[in-house]
């Protein structure tokens, strides 16, 4: 047997009173595609963040590449062949794709780009099948494109063993299996990926074995060609489970009241001319596929982005002069696709990020009443299940999925009437999943109106109402999901008569 690539024993980790790695033992080989799944919280981040450098074990030993570790950060890892993928991406804004991409091991300094730079990003992006432009600012690109740049990156780097935490969340199904074929090209060649995602069919089809993890424990490690989806979750959560969307009743949108009319809206480049209706209690899916100008529709309606053309009404009200702060006020609630950039301040506890939004109702006379804060907080931490349930915690060390809970928890106390969710379940495992879709449903019964958008096209048909079709930046059918399968609607979104025959 070859010495493995990673071999970690007795590794623990803490966070405060959180246990996330608890004795970890583990072997990694080299040249193989190594998955790591659990729940949220359930140490699989944390356990690539100590590989890469970016978090210290507070116990036990690991050895890479045959060296036993001690000294260890991220430029270290990085000189030893590790890079890592992050599921919350660490680029920078002002700079180019291409800078970005070699950022550090540039050939050229003072921010210019040898020519030999840009051959070779020539070269990596031909390879992934990307098609980036390298001149082009990173902070305009899509989360989707941007999520590309940082696998760029880690090729770039030629590492030798790579973690890649949730890269294809924001892919399409032709990208996913384009990355998919990069990995395998990675592993015949010797190198070793570390693939951490909640696509369990994902992990499935990529990876040769699979760790499942859970509460910072090991449960066990198996070929994936023995695994399946239903017994990797029930691994997970040490019980049976399937995805399953709540029973609803029927809409009765007619009825109710009309929260929101967007007709012809216009935000170019990518949204040309939309339109759809959100009734109160009616939960309302924009499907299209990535670049469609889902998600700048959503920002254009919130007023995050700037639109240069239709009407949007709130309450049968024109709402022209759209701001997050006026939407806010008008008890419009969203929550974006990128958690740590637009959603979340990295710097602040989980009181100061739960309760921003509504801080002037804790501080009628200018002063915050911290005690009052601290009970609504707690209270919406229970209601959420967000573990660890301390107010006061960084919101840094709460994994990906208590973090998109807490992001539903800031706007759920100002008392909202509208919700735009863009890819609320990015990242998330499958009981986090049952428990966001639980909660929407249970929002709307209430009454509340819901936009949603998501790359999951199986989440949009499980909890719409009604589903509007969106290509190339403008509204191309509106359908009701008991009424079509999902293949009429990818039939619809590719230009594709609804009748085609699969091959």
């Amino acid at each position: 047997m070859a010495e493995p690539t990673v071999r970690f024993r007795d590794l623990s980790k803490h966070f405060g009173a959180t246990r996330a790695l608890d004795n970890v033992e583990l072997d990694i080989e080299q040249g193989s595609v190594h998955g790591l799944v659990g729940q949220n919280g359930a140490g699989k981040s944390t356990l690539g963040k100590i590989l890469t450098g970016i978090y210290e074990r507070d116990s036990g030993d690991f050895v890479v590449f045959g060296h036993p570790v001690r000294r260890w950060s991220p430029r270290v890892a990085l000189e030893h062949g590790i890079a890592m993928i992050q599921q919350e991406l660490s680029l920078v804004p002002e700079l180019t794709v291409a800078q970005n991409v070699f950022l550090g091991i540039e050939e050229q300094r003072l921010g210019l780009l040898a020519g030999r730079d840009v051959a070779r990003f020539e070269e990596l992006n031909a390879r992934a099948g990307f098609r980036l432009e390298p001149r082009q600012r990173l902070g305009d690109l899509r989360f989707a494109d941007r999520q590309k740049v940082e696998i760029l990156r880690a090729l770039a780097r030629n590492a030798q063993l790579i973690v890649m935490d949730e890269p294809t969340s924001a892919l399409t199904v032709d990208e996913v299996d384009h990355l998919h074929q990069i990995i395998a090209r990675l592993a015949a060649d010797g190198r070793t990926v570390v693939y951490i995602s909640h696509f369990l069919d994902q992990v499935l089809r990529a990876c040769d074995r699979v760790t499942t993890m859970r509460d910072g424990q090991i449960v066990r490690t198996a070929p994936a060609s023995d695994e399946s989806e239903q017994s990797l979750v029930t691994a997970m959560l040490g019980r049976p489970m399937e995805i399953t969307f709540p029973d609803r009743a029927e809409p009765r949108a007619s009825q109710a009241e009309m929260l929101l009319r967007v007709d012809h809206l216009r935000a170019r480049p990518t949204v040309l001319d939309v339109s759809f209706e959100v009734h109160a209690g009616e939960i309302v899916g924009l499907a299209g596929l990535v670049g469609s100008g889902r998600s700048e529709t959503l920002r254009a309606v919130f007023g995050a982005d700037p639109a240069d053309g239709g009407v949007v009404e709130f309450e049968a009200t024109r709402y022209d002069r759209r701001s997050p702060l006026r939407s806010l006020q008008l008890g419009i609630g969203m929550i974006p696709e990128d958690r740590r950039g637009q959603g979340l301040v990295s710097t602040m506890s989980v009181r100061g990020n739960m309760s921003l939004p509504s801080i002037q109702s804790f501080a009628p006379w200018g002063l915050v009443n911290r005690e009052k804060e601290k009970q609504a907080v707690a209270r919406l931490l229970r209601d959420l299940s967000v573990v660890p349930q301390r107010v006061d915690e960084d919101i840094s060390t709460l994994s990906g999925g208590n973090q998109q809970k807490v992001m539903f928890g800031k706007w759920l106390g100002i008392g909202p009437k509208l919700l735009l969710l863009d890819e609320p379940t990015r990242g998330i495992d499958v009981g986090a999943k049952r428990q966001i879709y639980a909660m929407i449903a249970d929002l709307a019964a209430k009454g509340l109106g819901v936009l949603l958008v998501s790359s999951e096209l199986e989440e949009v048909m499980g909890l719409s109402d009604q589903i509007y079709l969106i290509h190339a930046g403008r509204t191309i059918g509106k359908l009701n999901p008991r009424e079509t399968t999902l293949d009429q609607i990818l039939f619809r979104l590719f230009g594709l008569p609804s009748d085609a025959q699969v091959a």
